[in-house]
C-alpha cells in the first residue's frame, strides 16, 4: 500500500510539444475574448487598460501552471503551498473586476487541463451576460451637506423638501446651541431634473438664506475603492 502511494505521488504525464501549444493557444485565444469583453463593459473613467492586461496575463499563467502540475499529485500540493503564501492587496475598483479575475483564472485552469469545449461555452455566456449587464450603472446618490444657524432650521429643512418636492431623505442633523449641520440623501437625477426644469440652483437658494456657514455635495458611488 505504501508503494502504490508513493507510486501515486511520483507519477506525472508528460504532453508533447504539440499538446503545450495548443493549450496556450486556446488560452490565448479566450484571453483576447475576456480583454474584448472587460474593454466593452468597462468604458469610460474606470477602464484600467493596465488591468485589462494583467487579465490576459493571469489566464496565460494559470494555463501555465495547469500545464506544469499536470496529474502530477506531489508536484500539485507543493504549488498550492507556494501560492498560498501569496498576499494579492491590490485594491479592486469596481466590484465587477473580482468577476474577470475569477473568470481568467477558471478559463486558464480549463485550458491548461485540456478542457476546451468548457473553456469555450463558459466564455461565451459569461461574456454575453456581462455585455448585457455590464453598461449598467448605479444610480449615484448625492449627499447634501449644509450648515447654518439654528435659528433658520425650519427654514432650511422647508426649503430643501420644496426644491426636490419632497425626495430628500434627511440621514443626519447634528446641533449645537448656536448652529445646526443637515446631511440629506438624493438619487443624482433629481438634482439633474431640477436643473431640467429652469429652476435657480440649490446652492444659491440656500445661500439667499444668508444664515449658511457651508453647503457641500458629495457623490456617493457603490463602487469598491481603496
Amino acid at each position: 500500500m505504501r508503494e502504490y502511494l508513493l507510486q501515486l505521488l511520483e507519477s506525472g504525464g508528460e504532453l508533447s510539444i504539440q499538446s503545450i501549444v495548443l493549450r496556450l493557444a486556446a488560452s490565448a485565444v479566450v484571453a483576447a475574448f475576456i480583454f474584448l469583453s472587460y474593454g466593452i463593459s468597462h468604458v469610460g473613467s474606470i477602464y484600467s487598460r493596465k488591468f485589462n492586461v494583467s487579465l490576459a496575463a493571469l489566464t496565460m499563467i494559470t494555463t501555465t501552471v495547469m500545464i506544469v502540475i499536470g496529474n502530477n499529485i506531489a508536484l500539485s500540493l507543493g504549488m498550492v503551498g507556494a501560492l498560498s503564501i501569496v498576499r494579492f492587496r491590490t485594491a479592486i475598483k469596481d466590484s465587477r473586476d473580482t468577476i474577470y479575475i475569477f473568470w481568467a483564472i477558471v478559463v486558464g485552469i480549463c485550458c491548461g487541463s485540456g478542457d476546451y469545449i468548457i473553456a469555450g461555452i463558459g466564455s461565451a455566456f459569461v461574456f454575453v451576460i456581462l455585455l448585457v449587464f455590464g453598461r449598467i450603472r448605479n444610480d449615484n446618490r448625492l449627499l447634501l451637506i449644509l450648515r447654518c444657524a439654528r435659528t433658520d432650521e425650519q427654514k432650511i429643512e422647508g426649503l430643501i423638501f420644496q426644491y426636490f418636492n419632497r425626495k430628500a431623505m434627511l440621514r443626519s442633523k447634528n446641533t449645537t446651541p448656536e448652529s445646526v449641520e443637515f446631511i440629506y440623501e438624493l438619487p443624482s437625477k433629481y438634482l439633474y431634473q431640477a436643473e431640467k426644469e429652469g429652476k435657480e440652483s440649490i446652492t444659491s437658494i440656500v445661500y439667499k438664506t444668508g444664515s449658511v456657514e457651508y453647503f457641500n455635495i458629495v457623490v456617493q458611488s457603490d463602487d469598491i475603492s481603496g
